[in-house]
């Protein structure tokens, strides 16, 4: 551990207790899913040292314990463009959420406010953390039964490297909830003692006694943990330790020594590792698919469990296809969602959220409703996303168009190909009553300033070839204003309370809205011209022949998909929110018909 700033000696802390079976500590997913940046200068793999002398220097710079943007690019020589960036990126998976730094919008309030100089440093010291790799899917055969046939460009991934290779092979599975947090457990358990001597005072004692931790700073651990079980509401990390529990605001409790707080809180991290492992049956473990050099699965003790539906996990749409599937905010019983593994379908998820993942999915149209955190979509490919956010980011995905309101420069990180992007083009009754809940402002939208970082991401469990995290990832084009079409959400997929939005809430570019307004100026001139044109007898038969029969080639097609995925969804009646084709609904949005 390493001294930073004097502090007087104080007095032995009560002894640490021992954990309970229904008492767990967990980790906050949040920052290792959302809060990691491929920004090599931020990735530092000596442990404390060079953080300590960044911790020192940074809080000389500051008479407040914040700092700007402009500070954080001179101290850690980076552009100020990837200081901005990370300062939004630690905003939007803060765990307090009365920070200032949370509810500033626009660029200019989070430079003036800053960011807290200790939950900075516990923001750097966890982007050496590597995620758990993807592992194959357990029912491989029926992913390859969706899984969409090869296209003219995968010839041409096929001559890039292993690596791109590898991560083009998107019939991979996320691991389980279970899985993520004893990976991200045994991380804090490896790496605890360094995070707690960052956020430490030095005192006048010897040996481990020389580091004690104040109640204060130890609430900045809240970025990574948290007490608590299911549907339990989060209170201060401090109330549930016996070192500051019960303290008065006005008379916080006297600083205990680090080493003590370490202990305790290891305690309850074993405790909760050997919770994790018991919930797994025997039949259940299997060898492990991470390739982590620094935790690997051995140090997890756990494997896979279905995934929870708890207020404290995310809610899970995954595996489907061929179909149309809607959730609504009284569908789910959390505020975070993932997207997983769904092919050939229309997803719509219109609530509000704070974050949300869509992770291995092809060929499918997902509406988003309002996203107040951060938007993540992964090793997707020919996906249209439609999303109201306050942050989204973009990795290894290809071919796929975004339709994007969102408050914060687009993030693309690692092998993308063929991106598109284009302003936000939907709405339904409840849209701005969610946005306002999240926070996710109409009047600022970033979407044509996607900021593209290195190709490889160094989070990813894989093994990178030299020097190709500095090569820059390839960012995304705008949509040509003549392709640009609304997409109309049908009335009965809509709630039954009212809302207040009858249109799209952001403003449309120049560009954009006239080519919206001369496409509805089109078809009503065609109506017009067929109501009104005089022809003879003959010709108005032909015409009517013609249109019928184009008609009947369509509708044929049309009646043909609708009645095999009616019969996918009778025979799968169990599966929430199942509706009617996935082609009825691109049909419906690609015509903008009238609602």
């Amino acid at each position: 551990m390493t001294d930073s700033s004097p502090s007087e000696q104080q007095p032995e802390p009560p002894p640490p207790s021992t954990p309970t079976a229904s008492y767990h500590l967990h980790p906050r997913r949040e920052p290792f899913e959302h809060g990691l940046l491929p920004i090599p200068k931020l990735i530092f793999t000596d442990g404390t040292q060079t953080l300590s002398l960044l911790k020192s220097t940074l809080l000389s710079s500051s008479s407040n314990y914040r700092v700007s943007s402009e500070t954080l690019s001179r101290v850690l020589q980076i552009p100020v463009e990837h200081s901005r960036i990370l300062i939004e990126t630690l905003s939007s998976v803060l765990h307090d959420d009365s920070d200032l730094l949370v509810k500033a919008r626009t660029s200019k309030e989070i430079e003036e406010i800053g960011v807290n100089v200790f939950d900075l440093l516990v923001f750097l010291y966890i982007q050496s953390y590597k995620r758990l790799l993807p592992k194959g899917h357990k029912d491989s055969a029926a992913v390859a039964d969706v899984w969409p046939s090869t296209s003219a460009f995968d010839g041409f991934l096929s001559a890039l490297s292993p690596l791109q290779l590898v991560r083009s092979n998107s019939r991979r599975s996320m691991p389980s909830q279970a899985d993520e947090e004893a990976h991200q457990l045994s991380y804090l358990q490896k790496h605890l003692g360094n995070i707690l001597s960052l956020l430490a005072d030095s005192a006048e004692a010897e040996g481990d006694e020389s580091l004690v931790l104040s109640m204060d700073k130890f609430e900045h651990l809240g970025f990574l943990i948290y007490f608590g079980e299911r549907g339990s509401e989060r209170t201060p990390l401090s109330q549930n330790t016996p070192f500051f529990a019960n303290s008065d605001p006005d008379m916080p409790a006297v600083p205990v020594p680090a080493s003590h707080v370490l202990d305790w809180l290891l305690q309850h991290i074993s405790s909760t590792l050997e919770h994790l492992a018991d919930r797994v049956s025997p039949k259940e473990n299997g060898p492990s698919s991470s390739s982590d050099q620094d935790v690997t699965m051995a140090d997890v003790g756990t494997s896979s469990v279905k995934p929870s539906s708890s207020t404290r996990g995310p809610s899970f749409i995954e595996g489907i296809s061929k179909s149309s599937y809607i959730k609504q905010a009284s569908d789910l019983k959390g505020t975070s969602v993932k997207v997983v593994n769904c092919h050939e379908s229309v997803i719509y998820i219109l609530a509000p959220l704070r974050y949300a993942t869509v992770y291995g999915c092809s060929d499918a149209t997902i509406v988003l409703g309002a996203v107040g955190k951060a938007v993540r979509v992964e090793h997707c490919e020919r996906v249209h996303l439609i999303s109201a956010s306050r942050r989204v980011c973009i990795v290894n995905c290809r071919e796929c168009l975004f339709f994007l309101g969102v408050n914060q420069q687009p993030l693309m990180v690692g092998d993308n190909h063929k991106l598109q992007v284009a302003p936000f083009n939907t709405f339904y009754s409840q849209l701005e009553e969610h946005m306002n809940q999240v926070g996710v402002d109409p009047n600022i939208n970033r979407w044509d300033e996607p900021v593209a970082l290195g190709v490889v991401d160094p989070h990813d469990s894989l093994s990178h070839p030299a020097g190709v995290s500095d090569v820059q990832t390839e960012s995304a084009t705008r949509l040509d204003p003549d392709q640009y079409t609304n997409f109309v959400i049908p009335n009965w997929l809509r709630s039954d309370q009212a809302g207040s939005t009858k249109d799209n809430p952001f403003p449309l570019p120049d560009a954009y809205l006239a080519s919206q307004q001369k496409n509805h100026k089109n078809l009503v001139e065609v109506k017009q011209i067929l109501r009104e044109t005089q022809l003879e007898e003959s010709r108005k038969r032909e015409l009517s022949t013609a249109l019928h029969a184009c008609f009947k080639d369509w509708l044929y097609e049309e009646i043909l998909n609708i009645a095999l995925c009616m019969l996918f969804a009778i025979q799968h009646q169990g599966t929430s929110g199942s509706f009617t084709a996935y082609r009825v609904n691109k049909c419906l949005g690609d015509t903008g018909a009238e609602q």
